[in-house]
């Protein structure tokens, strides 16, 4: 027998229809929502950074992705999402105060939260600018709506230039600023790398402007006069190796005299002969003896690098075959860059050296600390033990507090910390990495310099 509904119950019914909300289970599935985030900022790491959040481009590497292509096949762009796997790629997050972004791709820690907040990284760049910005947008809290694909979704709406990449973010993770051959910075760059190479021009003399991080046409001017001073044949738009080499060389030399004193020629002291002697057998235009005599040989020699500079055309012009004070600027000139050439040539062999070894893996390449395991954690040991912190027969890749000590007494003697209460103590962060990987680089380039590239 059918019971006819009350009439009461029936108004009940229609009025919670009417008033509750659309998107409840078994309704349209491609409702737009509301959604707590919890949001962070992931970069694309490069090589020939001052800075990696994990020490090393390898560690960064495994924490931020490859950098090019997200989960979806998609070329990466500023903005771009990574979601959870519960979002459809394509699906759309529109976050106040950023704009409307869409999904792309995944990441191990991108999970639904037991907050019941979701995660959520926005890519923000590559290389240190891309660094700074992730570290200066840390790890925000927003409410956002999320437009499902199916929905009627708003346009893709992302402005970089929102977020701030302030340098100093990046001093805390600075591995390699004391390594300018290991730096990159090019043309159009922002970042502590510009900045650091601006610094080492004025040490040298060519850049008088404020460090501003930004290499634009005057840092390029200023590298573009280097480089033609000591005729070195490399690009201007960016800091390659070569020329960072020649750079630091230059800042060595910088202030250096000849120290002849007087004019060089018949009667002159014999001490400052014997000076001229060695400078143009150096320049190799002199091979007579070192005895502080005005010879017919030296005679020759002088006047043949004053030919090669373009100071006289014959014997008979005046000050031909005497070192007069244009002469001595000339062969001041020639002797700086001379010696300029053979310590870059040291820079560039130690440059060689260090990447070497970081192809076979015998270079620290990330920041260590209590916990860590594995082969990056078996080196540091061999290192320390090498050094006599750490007991051969302990190696084991297991960062635990036999390491921990060890690395707190390499530390404290290096001037590193003070003692275990320091910031940093007992792990291995950017300074004691610097260190170690400047220790093992100048050891490397002894021994192969002693006994050749086989030894590595």
């Amino acid at each position: 027998m059918h019971t006819k509904t009350p009439l009461r119950i029936r108004i009940v019914v229609a009025l919670i229809a009417l008033i509750a909300p659309y998107n409840v289970v078994g309704s349209d599935p491609t409702a737009p929502y509301m959604q707590e985030f919890i949001i962070t900022a992931y970069y694309s790491p490069v090589p020939g950074q001052c800075c990696y959040v994990r020490g090393g481009l390898l560690a960064d590497r495994i924490l931020n992705g490859e950098g090019h292509t997200a989960a979806d096949g998609t070329k990466v762009y500023p903005g771009m999402l990574a979601a959870p796997s519960a979002y459809t790629f394509g699906t759309r997050v529109e976050l106040p105060g950023l704009g409307t972004l869409t999904v792309h791709d995944r990441g191990g820690a991108i999970q639904v939260l037991d907050s019941g907040a979701h995660r959520l990284d926005i890519w923000v760049g590559e290389g240190e600018e891309g660094l700074a910005r992730a570290l200066a947008f840390g790890v925000q809290k927003i409410s956002g709506r999320v437009y499902p694909l199916g929905s009627r979704q708003p346009a893709n709406d992302f402005n970089l230039a929102r977020l701030p990449s302030p340098m100093e973010r990046l001093v805390p993770f600075g591995v390699e600023t004391e390594n300018l051959l290991a730096l990159a910075p090019a043309l159009g760059d922002r970042n502590l790398s510009a900045a650091i190479l601006q610094d080492h021009l004025r040490s040298a003399g060519y850049f008088s402007q404020k460090t501003s991080g930004y290499f634009g046409s005057e840092t390029q001017d200023a590298l573009a006069a280097f480089i033609t001073d000591y005729a070195i044949d490399e690009p201007s738009d960016l800091l390659t190796e070569k020329t960072a080499a020649y750079l630091l060389a230059a800042e060595k030399r910088l202030g250096s005299d000849l120290s002849i004193d007087g004019t060089i020629e018949q009667g002159a002291s014999g001490s400052s002969t014997a000076h001229a002697q060695r400078i143009l057998r150096f320049l190799g235009y002199y091979e007579g003896r070192t005895d502080g005599a005005y010879s017919l040989t030296l005679l020759n020699a002088i006047l043949h690098f004053q030919q090669d500079k373009g100071l006289v055309g014959t014997a008979i012009d005046p000050g031909a075959g005497r070192i007069g004070p244009v002469t001595r600027r000339a062969l001041s000139h020639a002797w700086n860059h001379a010696l300029v050439m053979r310590r870059a040539d040291k820079y560039l062999a130690m440059r060689a050296v260090e990447k070497l070894m970081d192809e076979r893996g015998t270079n620290i390449d990330a920041f260590l600390a209590i916990g860590h395991t594995g082969p990056r954690v078996k080196l540091l040991q061999h290192l320390l033990s090498d050094r006599g912190y750490f007991p051969s027969e302990k190696i084991n890749a297991n960062f635990g507090a036999l390491t921990r000590d060890a690395v707190l007494s390499y530390q404290i003697e290096k001037g590193i910390v003070t003692d275990s209460t320091s910031d940093g103590a007992g792990s291995v962060g950017p300074e004691t990495l610097q260190s170690l990987r400047k220790e093992e680089r100048l050891e490397a380039y002894r021994l192969v310099r002693a006994e050749g590239w086989k030894t590595l």
